[in-house]
């Protein structure tokens, strides 16, 4: 399997005591953190998590009769 890199572009912004992040190119990839650090940590994890599942989508359960 073949696996291509698209590059993303994420955002920061700080929110009172916290920091939030997200990227426009890919909906749901948002997230918050106490730290720039952890919101960083936090989006790479979701941003991993959206591509695998859209690797591996939900099975559609069988049409019940």
């Amino acid at each position: 399997m073949t696996t291509s890199r698209r590059k993303l572009t994420a955002t920061f912004e700080r929110s009172g005591d916290w920091w939030i992040g997200y990227v426009e190119e890919l909906p749901g990839a948002n997230t918050q953190g106490r730290t720039l650090e952890e919101a960083r940590e936090n989006l790479r994890e979701a941003i991993q998590l959206i591509q695998e599942s859209s690797l591996n989508p939900p099975k559609k359960p069988p049409c019940q009769k």
